[in-house]
């Protein structure tokens, strides 16, 4: 028997129809068959479309007017989820698992019925209670959960927050039931539900109670996940915050401890050091961070002083001060007000300037940069890398000032520069090198990197600022450009760091005379070029860019050309290369030696050849002009312009063949952009007047003219190198030649010596060749009264010609020992500067060994 079935027995129902309930808690059932039973036919399979209807109907069953009935249907539901066993057997039966019932409840509906019975009950206060704590079970599932949503749970439930309830249940399972709708189901749609006056001011009224009466734990937290509620609806634009008051009071309850307010809101409200307190400290300060982004909500935070509010957490701590907080509760709030007034500030510039907000800034980094004893923890979000150090609270507080300089407000920027900022800034990035090791090294790349944007922002367009900056300020650029290039793929911060520098030498060096004359002779340009011999993409444009600007100054192409990178390659070659690398990836055509194809479109790229020319209005870039910002080549034409496109050292004759295309690139950017003109008067349909006509068709075939012309020359540069590469050919296969001539030679001139050492024919034959050369060689008539003198020894057999002195080594004395020592021999030395033999006196050694007979 199914459970419907069950049900629906005789016993179960009344004359009237509806059910009868013979016990408190009915146990849903299902049959038991045994094979007998199901060889006679007794098996009947489950019809869970009757199921389904059933969970259907009892649903429904809450719209009829009985108080025990509707306890009933919410007591069955929340059976669901805490099935307990039978206390009675039945023979022939088995209770239906938990599983199976509350998957039934969600294939039936349940949960939509019970939230649109809810409208019901407005006035009865314990069925509203069950009906809520049913919600609270069923709401665990995601499919019950969309079904709720469906039925608007979230504004029905959030409107009746406030409703008189002396136990408080209604309150605890309603933000319970809230919460399990945005965990479980669409954020976007529950946000859209709450965002109504209604449902806000339901939420105004319970926080502001729990937030002034709520004393126990307990209250504690549910104020907190009301306020954590809130914020998830602050994030929509459209909800009435202002409206409903809520934005006003959430700003008092955010200040009134460190702003003292005569509110009556806040009268005797004491906050404690407790972790709920504390919490709320923080989603207080979270709100305001969303808040401010409404300009409508401006005015309120001016009316609630949160910048001065929040300027009470930047300052050194104070010793022997009491404060609510313990120290790691003070560290984590002065970390997180700082990071909330980088929001806030902003948007209230009046405010910030009115109570001193670079000084106190200022003030507070020169503390962070000193060597005080001071221990932070470091466990919060805020202060992660920060432990045992003040690196936290400076990272924080130069968001701070970078969230500022970056409003380009000139009042801000000018107090700053009037208050020492950037010597203070170029001072506290030298300590950071000082303080430079591995376990920060992610926060003090952050800092270093912060330090420069904030000194790029007070300088790029005040020279007085840049004045300041000085020889100072660009040993830090030198210092961070001669990183290590494998640090650039740590992932640690280090190509942040790298942006950072070459904005700073953008905004800080170039225009003033002074520091880009350090910067050159500092091998600046040298290190720039280093960077782009990288071939990183990411870097080319900005390191090109300022390559246009410095080499204005008259100093920097010497620099230029002198650089040499790796296998001695100069920077014309690397400029050319980085063209050729880029038309490459741009689908530019090409030949097989880097000519033109098209003199029609020498410069078209393939982005180009697939974008139809389309009629723009005249204050809209057209594809060819918008093709000089998106690449690189106009820059390497204004950097190789600048050099002078003649003399350029180090090119080869690929390099000279994509040079010509290089340095006729302006003509052809003019030629394509006059052929758009043309294309888009045609496809416009308008007809240009006969003189107009013919302008822009001897532009067109000008620029044709021109793209035949480069493509003439480079033939003749690619034929001119064929021949010199045939001449050095040659030349190689000449000395090659030379070379096996020579070892040829070598070799004869050996043979010939093995037949003089190995037969004395052959060498007396060469002697006397040898005697006839020399006889042939000297005059037929001796002057008189000559002395003669002979140049050879008389008997000697030998064709090498002998020297005028001969020297010979004395032979070593472990080799004069043996049979012979006592000999005349063993008794005669050769002299070093030569002569005669000479007798010397034998020395006789001591335990002189007994000397053996001559064999």
């Amino acid at each position: 028997m199914s459970t419907a079935e069950a049900a629906e027995t005789p016993e179960a129902r009344e004359p009237s129809g509806r059910i009868k309930f013979s016990s408190p808690r009915q146990i849903p059932i299902v049959g038991v068959v045994t094979e007998d039973e199901e060889v006679q036919g007794a098996f009947k399979s489950m019809d869970l479309n009757r199921v389904i209807k059933l969970f259907e109907e009892t649903g429904d069953l809450m719209k009829i007017p009985n108080s025990e009935l509707r306890i009933q249907i919410c007591k069955c539901i929340i059976d669901f989820y805490h099935a307990e066993p039978p206390k009675k057997h039945i023979t022939g039966y088995q209770q239906a698992s938990s599983s199976y019932k509350i998957k039934m409840a969600e294939v039936g509906g349940l949960a939509k019925t019970m939230v649109q019975s809810l409208e019901l009950l407005e006035n009865q206060l314990v069925e509203k209670l069950w009906v809520l704590k049913a919600l609270q079970h069923l709401s665990t599932s995601e499919v019950n959960c969309t079904l709720m949503v469906k039925a608007q749970a979230a504004s029905g439930i959030c409107a009746h927050l406030n409703d008189p309830d002396p136990s408080g249940q209604l309150l605890f399972r309603s933000s319970e039931i809230l919460w399990n709708l945005l965990e479980k189901s669409s954020k976007e749609e529950i946000i859209q539900q709450l965002s109504n006056l209604k449902c806000l001011l339901a939420l105004k009224e319970v926080f502001k109670n729990l937030f002034i009466r709520g004393v126990s734990h307990y209250d504690r937290q549910l104020r907190n996940d009301i306020l954590v509620i809130t914020t998830i609806i602050s994030q929509n634009p459209g909800a009435p915050m202002i409206e409903s008051g809520f934005t006003r009071d959430l700003i008092l309850f955010a200040t009134f401890n460190e702003v003292k307010s005569q509110n009556p809101l806040v009268k005797g409200v004491k906050v404690s050091n407790s972790y709920e307190d504390f919490e709320l400290k923080k989603l207080l300060f979270n709100i305001i961070v969303i808040l401010c982004k409404d300009l409508s909500t401006i005015q309120l935070l001016i009316d609630g002083k949160i910048i001065l509010a929040l300027f009470t957490y930047v300052k050194k701590p104070e010793k022997h001060k009491i404060l609510e907080w313990s120290a790691a509760q003070y560290e984590e709030l002065q970390l997180h007000a700082i990071a909330t007034l980088s929001s806030v500030a902003p948007f209230l510039i009046d405010e910030y300037m009115f109570y001193t907000g670079n000084a106190r800034v200022l003030e507070f980094l020169t503390w962070c940069d000193n060597e005080d004893s001071f221990f932070s923890h470091g466990n919060s979000f805020h202060g992660a890398g920060g432990r045992g150090n003040k690196f936290a609270q400076m990272r924080y507080s130069l968001r701070l000032l970078r969230a500022m300089v970056y409003l380009e407000n000139d009042t801000i920027n000018k107090d700053l520069c009037e208050k020492g900022a950037i010597q203070q800034l170029i001072g506290i990035f030298k300590n950071t090198i000082s303080k430079y090791n591995d376990k920060e090294e992610a926060i003090l790349l952050e800092i270093q990197s912060d330090i420069l944007l904030i000194l790029s922002g007070l300088c790029e367009y005040h020279i007085p600022g840049k004045e300041i900056f000085g020889t100072g300020g660009v040993d830090i650029i030198l210092h961070v450009m001669k990183t290590d290039p494998k640090k650039l793929q740590s992932g640690l911060g280090y190509n942040i760091l790298l942006y950072s520098t070459l904005d700073s030498i953008w905004c800080c060096i170039l225009g003033c005379y002074p520091s880009e004359d350090y910067f050159l002779e500092k091998e600046g340009i040298f290190l720039l070029l280093d960077l782009l011999a990288l071939n990183q993409k990411k870097f080319c444009s900005l390191i090109l860019g300022i390559m246009v600007e410095f080499c204005d100054n008259p100093k920097t192409a010497a620099h230029v050309n002198a650089w040499r990178g790796k296998k001695d390659q100069t920077a014309a070659s690397l400029l050319i290369k980085l063209w050729r690398k880029e038309e490459k990836e741009l689908g530019v055509k090409r030949d097989k030696y880097g000519k033109i194809v098209d003199t029609k479109k020498p410069l078209f790229t393939s982005f180009q050849e697939e974008q139809k020319i389309i009629p723009l209005p005249a204050n809209c870039p057209t594809v060819a002009v918008m093709d000089v910002a998106e690449n690189i080549r106009a820059k390497i034409y204004a950097v190789l312009g600048k050099l002078d496109f003649e003399n350029l050292p180090g090119l080869s004759a690929e390099d000279f063949v994509t040079l010509c295309i290089i340095h006729r690139y302006l003509d052809f950017k003019i030629g394509e952009i006059w052929n758009e003109i043309y294309e888009e008067i045609k496809l416009e349909k308008l007809r240009p007047v006969t003189t107009d006509k013919k302008i822009l068709e001897s532009i067109t075939a000008a620029s044709e003219n021109i793209g035949k012309m480069v493509v003439s020359l480079q033939s003749e540069m690619i034929e001119s190198q064929a021949r010199q590469d045939v001449q050095n050919e040659q030349k190689v296969y000449a000395k090659i030649q030379a070379t096996h001539k020579q070892r040829e030679l070598a070799n004869k001139s050996w043979e010939n010596f093995l037949a003089r050492t190995s037969n004395a024919k052959t060498l007396k034959k060469t002697k006397r060749l040898q005697e006839k050369a020399i006889e042939s060689s000297r005059y037929g008539e001796r002057p008189q009264n000559a002395t003669f003198h002979r140049t050879d020894i008389k008997g000697l057999n030998a064709t090498v010609p002998s020297g005028g002195v001969v020297t010979v080594e004395s032979t070593p004395a472990r080799l004069v020992g043996g049979p012979l020592a006592d000999t005349d021999i063993a008794l005669k030395k050769l002299p070093i500067r030569g002569g005669a033999l000479q007798r010397v006196k034998a020395v006789k050694t001591v335990d002189e060994p007994k000397k053996s007979e001559p064999t």
